[in-house]
């Protein structure tokens, strides 16, 4: 596992980047592209056969992850602001789109495509994320991304009206 550097800085990258990664079923790489590479500072050879995780940054609500995967398992995409680690302990921030990797109607792994995410929408997600994480560990350990996610989404609705992807789009969007 990457410690987060006690000096972390953000790495940042440029609006027509595009970062870029398959994965396998069970969420190994099995393709990053060079933006994805030098943004995250790891080697081609350091990313593939690893899970994807290895770049998740623990100021990531698993909530958030575990929105993803049930959205993916139902065979949806999914959008969302992430924060990812690099491989020296700092960090960087995305905007994601992951869908299914479909081959004749199977789901055989997942593209992902990340763009930069606008300062002004992680403004608004940062302290929405943070009460998620405090969530998180007030909570049993296993029902800790259930009961973040169902707060998000509680919250989105009741401040917003929208539903948690129409809210990140939204913001994105509004913030591009």
């Amino acid at each position: 596992m990457i410690a987060v550097s006690a000096n972390a800085r953000e790495v940042t990258f440029s609006a027509d980047e595009l970062i870029v990664s398959k994965t396998d079923l069970r969420g190994n790489l099995t393709y990053a592209n060079r933006h994805f590479m030098r943004v995250s500072n790891f080697a081609e050879s350091e990313l593939l056969g690893q899970p994807h995780n290895i770049i998740r940054h623990p100021e990531m609500p698993r909530g958030v992850y575990h929105a993803m995967w049930k959205t993916l398992k139902s065979k949806q995409e999914f959008f969302g602001f992430v924060k990812n680690l690099t491989s020296d302990g700092n960090f960087y921030w995305v905007f994601a789109n992951v869908t299914p990797d479909f081959n004749k109607g199977n789901v055989e792994g997942f593209f992902s495509v990340r763009r930069q995410a606008p300062r002004a929408a992680l403004a608004v997600i940062e302290p929405v994320y943070r009460q998620m994480l405090e969530l998180e560990n007030r909570s049993r350990k296993d029902s800790a991304p259930t009961d973040s996610w169902q707060w998000l989404q509680e919250h989105i609705q009741s401040d917003t009206g929208l539903s948690y992807e129409e809210f990140v789009i939204g913001l994105y969007e509004e913030h591009c």
